[in-house]
């Protein structure tokens, strides 16, 4: 086999030639490429440029097959006591719009008897906006480290940062910062298992429309259970509430379904107006971190304010698609009467105590 410089040489003279004369690779050849760089054997300049290169030649199937074979492979999946978990895997580069309290409906979706936790990263390019590890790291001053997978296990849910679950790919932040744009790592990241119990279930997002397909492809190959993908509001897992998303669920190696969410088919008139109403009054609000922070806590608290709404209806809604509640607007009471309990925050309060 050629050395690794000359390896990529050869990768990048196929994927590298402009827009005619580009050649796909093979799925093993992207997993070998992939490889390279995250076991850092190959040059930075290098690295760079495949990555940028890859994206503006538009991956095939295969080759994001290969590329999330190299970064799975470099992951050691924890096991976990429990009989089903949900990973929600929002966009690493996190979210800037309209605020965003996913981070707060992790600890509500546990209380209603799904174990869960959020895998993420501090903000990566291009947005650089807010994610669960930004708001845990810089808000609550919680460290990466091991015992992050022992509060899992014990409060039934968590927040895990690529940091701990794959460092080789932590280690491409100041690489992808420089190439600015998005590489097909923002993708792959999203549908990796660094825990696993008896039954998995991911939960996560598209944003430009065919990427549904790569990843409900590979979540055929993937230790996933069930993979739920959808375009929600700001390529999150808020599905439905500013406009009909389109939610695409693969169970293991069966035919994909495809389900249409709105506002409409999910809740009954009364709650779907109340959703709607604190979508509208969210919109004029600036997503801070301390924004963000003293909406989610009130909302954990008290049940009362648009966050609470928009914490219900994720909750209600994920926990339907993953087989807890017969329907959405079950869910969605049973997490809004959680909330006004104020029982979430104080095992949140928990949680990011370490306790």
């Amino acid at each position: 086999m050629l050395d690794p410089e000359a390896r990529m040489k050869d990768y990048l003279q196929k994927i590298a030639a402009g827009p005619r004369l580009s050649k796909d690779l093979t799925a093993a050849e992207a997993e070998d490429a992939l490889n390279l760089i995250l076991d850092d054997e190959v040059s930075k300049v290098r690295a760079g440029v495949f990555l940028i290169a890859a994206r503006m030649k538009l991956e095939t199937l295969p080759e994001n097959i290969g590329y999330w074979r190299a970064l799975q492979n470099h992951v050691v999946p924890a096991s976990v006591d429990f009989d089903q978990l949900l990973q929600i895997a929002d966009p690493f580069d996190g979210f800037q719009r309209i605020p965003y309290f996913g981070f707060y409906a992790i600890p509500v979706i546990a209380q209603l008897g799904l174990p869960v936790y959020g895998h993420s990263a501090l903000p990566l390019p291009p947005k650089f906006g807010i994610t669960f590890e930004d708001i845990l790291q810089n808000h609550y001053k919680v460290a990466e480290g091991k015992q992050r997978l022992a509060l899992l296990e014990k409060h039934q849910f968590g927040y895990l940062s690529t940091a701990d679950t794959l460092p080789q790919l932590e280690a491409l932040r100041p690489l992808r910062t420089e190439i600015v744009k998005r590489p097909m790592l923002a993708t792959l990241e999203k549908i990796l298992m660094p825990v696993k119990a008896r039954k998995n279930i991911l939960a996560t997002t598209y944003f430009h429309r065919g990427y549904e397909t790569a990843l409900t492809e590979i979540g055929k190959l993937s230790q996933f259970d069930k993979v739920i993908v959808g375009n929600g509001m700001e390529g999150t897992t808020l599905f439905g509430v500013h406009k009909e998303a389109k939610v695409f669920i693969q169970n293991s190696s069966e035919e994909t379904e495809q389900k249409n969410l709105s506002l409409k088919n999910l809740y009954n008139e009364e709650t779907a107006q109340r959703i709607a109403e604190a979508h509208e009054e969210l919109k004029p609000i600036t997503s801070n971190l301390e924004t963000i922070v003293k909406l989610g806590e009130n909302a954990l608290k008290t049940g009362k304010g648009p966050a609470s709404l928009q914490i219900a209806s994720q909750a209600g809604t994920l926990t339907h698609l993953c087989g807890v509640f017969n329907t959405s607007q079950e869910g969605f009471d049973r997490a809004l009467a959680l909330l006004e309990s104020g029982k979430a925050y104080e095992s949140l309060m928990q949680w990011t105590a370490g306790n």
